[in-house]
């Protein structure tokens, strides 16, 4: 298990170090505002087909904006690394919780063998999300790496777990509405859930990715990326700056 790396920003340029928290702020800021109608809209449709699966996609776009909420709360204050650790910690608990309620629900629709209606706005809505989530995740997702911030990362993964969801999401309510299939909409919520738990642990761990290795040992070797955001091999040679 990797603990906390100390966080060594690629830039001490303070213009460029100002830059990338603003971008930061705007892009979660946009994420707070999709997410908040992603969840109305999801949750509302998924009462009204009685699917678990978009309702449990409507609650992570709840989790996605205090996700979203607690990065905003760290790049407001003087110092964004001093508040890293409690804003990884909201985020962790936003996941595991996400993931006992849908795996609950889940769990209870199978058993019991409740069917979910169509819902055209459900798809819809899921298609969209395929659409817009992956670019918000990988603009605030490249920020995060060059700033060194864990939490911008962890909070981008979360974007794209929105990502991953919505392709789950839009199966499991398409084979319900193509062949009445009752049990790929609970099935697609338990995989909602399980990822869930997955970036939740890596979240608490503080393994989102690598803190940026100064330029000035270039031999260093980044290790501990739980998703290979970082990359396993030298780090680039001094001088050299990463893609914004």
């Amino acid at each position: 298990m990797t603990g906390l790396l100390p966080l060594l920003p690629v830039h001490p340029d303070p213009a460029r170090t100002a830059l990338l928290v603003r971008r930061i702020r705007l892009l979660v800021a946009a994420t707070i505002t999709y997410n908040v109608i992603e969840a109305v809209v999801a949750i509302t449709a998924g009462t009204i087909a009685s699917s678990t699966a978009l309702i449990g996609f409507g609650l992570d776009s709840v989790i996605e904006v205090s996700s979203a909420a607690a990065v905003a709360w760290q790049f407001t204050g003087r110092d964004p690394h001093a508040r890293e650790k409690v804003a990884l910690r909201v985020i962790a608990v936003s996941f595991f919780a996400l993931a006992a309620y849908v795996g609950t629900e889940s769990i209870r629709a199978l058993v019991t063998g409740a069917e979910a209606d169509h819902s055209t706005v459900g798809l819809l809505l899921a298609a969209l999300s395929l659409l817009i989530m992956p670019g918000l995740s990988n603009a605030q997702r490249r920020a995060g790496r060059e700033l060194g911030s864990r939490s911008a990362v962890a909070d981008s993964r979360q974007t794209l777990l929105c990502t991953y969801l919505s392709a789950v999401l839009l199966v499991g309510l398409g084979l319900n509405s193509l062949f009445g299939w009752s049990w790929p909409d609970p099935v697609a919520a338990l995989v909602i859930a399980a990822v869930a738990v997955r970036e939740g642990l890596d979240a608490w761990r503080g393994d989102t990715c690598c803190a940026p290795t100064p330029a000035s040992t270039p031999t260093a070797v980044v290790t501990g990326c739980a998703d290979g955001c970082c990359g396993t091999g030298p780090h680039p040679p001094a001088g050299s700056r990463p893609p914004a």
